[in-house]
């Protein structure tokens, strides 16, 4: 390990790029066998038996249907790397003769994410390399309850010594063969609120008896605009937006006794998510009283804010140029991904991989071409050696 220089690095990086072509047809006909059979969240263990074939290395179970291991070097830290296991229940419209029939579609590139993560593993094992790799399959990234949290909670990172972790993901923002790995701030932190009004219901000719529960939600929703400007600093970018309104059962003369409202939070911070939670179970407590209901709020917290590592950053953009990619600008939004959960045990890395598909994530006809799968691979390669200069430089200094 203290032997490996950066040039003996960049001579690494090189040679497992050029190994990756070895297993590009391999990886292609993986990534079409993965998406012709997607698994939602939570039911992913078809996806990573599959993969851990293909794969052809052991792994031990992880987060109920996910999986994790390391080989390479047995001493020192190891550098992990990230695949997603569920799809989406999404009915897809692509017309490809791999296309998914199970009402199920793999609309967020972790089909080919997979396929890169086992290309780059194969290819891995006929190289000589200064640390070891820890890739892991993780289920539920679509959906609460977290897989990435579950795995930083099962210990397996401290186990197996993980001390940097590398994550690749396709979008369609950028081109076909760039890469975006900016430091800092990436992605948002994410919360989601659930209210429930209540009230007593009645007839629609008598509303002076009866609590008013259709209304009352309309008045919730339409003063929740107001949370964020008022709770928030402008100078930190947060969103509250309703995906959910629901009341009454069709009933034109019948008023409902019950209202549900979801909505999601999106801030630059956890601890800002709360405060904003908070002024909205005020607001819709007060809010249903007026109205002769009451209001039960709940928050479910999600993922905190991404944060990609100063250093691993600097460095991952140099090998990502040096390994033939394009950096593109640096991409930051209010999307969220519980990749954040691995920063805050370890020194970590998201990057972005532009596709020629410039549809919308989780769009129905979604589908990048074969050239993301070398793509996204490369990335991950930059990501592992992004990481071995910053613990040879640590154990230098």
């Amino acid at each position: 390990m203290q032997n490996f220089t950066l040039k003996q690095l960049i001579e690494v990086g090189e040679k497992w790029t050029k190994l990756i072509d070895d297993h590009l047809d391999f990886a292609v006909s993986l990534r079409e066998r993965i998406h012709a059979s997607p698994r939602i969240s939570g039911d992913e263990t078809d996806t990573k038996n599959l993969v851990v074939e293909a794969m052809e290395v052991q792994l031990s179970e992880v987060a109920e249907t996910g999986g994790i291991t390391r080989f390479g070097p047995e001493q020192g830290p190891a550098i992990g790397l990230r695949g997603e296991l569920d799809a989406l229940p999404i009915q897809e419209n692509t017309g490809v003769s791999f296309a998914s029939t199970n009402q199920a579609m793999h609309a967020c590139g972790h089909d080919v994410h997979l396929a890169a993560l086992v290309a780059v593993v194969r290819a891995a094992k006929n190289l000589s390399l200064p640390f070891a790799i820890a890739p892991f399959l993780q289920p539920r990234e679509e959906t609460y309850p977290s897989g990435a949290k579950d795995i930083c909670e099962s210990g397996k990172f401290k186990e197996l010594n993980i001390c940097a972790s590398i994550g690749a993901h396709v979008h369609p923002s950028l081109d076909s063969g760039q890469v975006a790995a900016g430091p800092g701030f990436v992605n948002a932190a994410a919360g989601e609120i659930i209210i429930n009004i209540s009230g007593t219901g009645g007839h629609g000719a008598y509303p002076h008896n009866a609590g008013d529960t259709a209304v009352c939600t309309a008045q919730v929703v339409t003063g929740l605009s107001e949370i964020v400007r008022r709770t928030n600093d402008p100078m930190s970018p947060a969103v509250l937006s309703v995906g959910t309104i629901s009341v009454g059962d069709g009933a034109a003369n019948v008023l409902p006794g019950a209202g549900l409202i979801k909505a999601t939070v999106r801030s630059t911070s956890s601890k800002n998510n709360r405060t904003i939670s908070k002024a909205v179970k005020k607001f819709a407590e007060y809010t249903a009283q007026s109205f002769d209901c009451t209001a039960d709020v709940s928050y479910i917290e999600g993922e905190p804010a991404l944060i990609n590592d100063d250093i691993l950053s600097a460095n991952f953009n140099s090998f990502a140029e040096q390994n033939g990619l394009e950096i593109g600008t640096t991409m930051r939004s209010l999307g969220a991904d519980d990749f954040s959960f691995y920063g805050e045990l370890v020194p970590s890395l998201m990057c972005f991989v532009g596709v020629d598909e410039k549809l919308s994530l989780h769009d129905p006809r979604f589908l990048p071409s074969e050239d993301a799968i070398r793509h996204v691979a490369i990335a991950m390669i930059s990501g592992y050696l992004a990481a071995s200069q910053m613990f040879i430089e640590d154990v230098i200094q």
